[in-house]
């Protein structure tokens, strides 16, 4: 397993997250994690099987003020934070047990079982091409004007 990934990274001139923004940092890191983005290291893990990496998860963030640093870090502003994501925020102060998560690729798993699988796209039912493009049902499909205004 691997379990100490950076916390944040580069992308276009600021910080992003490495695995998601709901990523807690290791406890070493949690009071300057907002000071040296650089050198914080998440609560992150991956699960590697042969070179292949079969699943993954982390630690959760369960304190508003590190939620909240976090999203200053990644260059959202109070507004940004209280527009989007106030509810969480807040949710935060009624207590938030710590908290984890993993999740497997399962299709990862069947390619790695088979003996004929040289590729996920072996094992995956509908998989996409390198554009993104399902070959067998052509979709994404262009929508019509109609079908757009339905949604909004």
């Amino acid at each position: 397993a691997v379990v100490s990934t950076q916390s944040t990274g580069t992308d276009e001139g600021g910080w992003t997250s490495s695995h998601h923004p709901f990523t807690s940092p290791v406890e070493e890191h949690k009071t300057t994690f907002d000071t040296d983005p650089q050198g914080a290291i998440a609560q992150a893990y991956d699960i590697v099987l042969n070179g292949y990496e079969i699943g993954g998860g982390s630690v959760r963030i369960f304190s508003q003020d590190i939620q909240t640093r976090i999203f200053k870090i990644l260059g959202m502003s109070e507004e940004e934070i209280k527009k989007q994501f106030g509810f969480f925020i807040s949710a935060f102060q009624y207590g938030t047990p710590p908290h984890c998560g993993i999740a497997f690729g399962i299709d990862r798993i069947a390619m790695l079982l088979s003996k004929d699988a040289s590729s996920i796209k072996d094992v995956i039912a509908f998989p996409k091409n390198s554009s993104g493009i399902c070959t067998m049902t052509e979709s994404p499909g262009e929508i019509t004007g109609e079908e757009l205004n339905e949604l909004g």
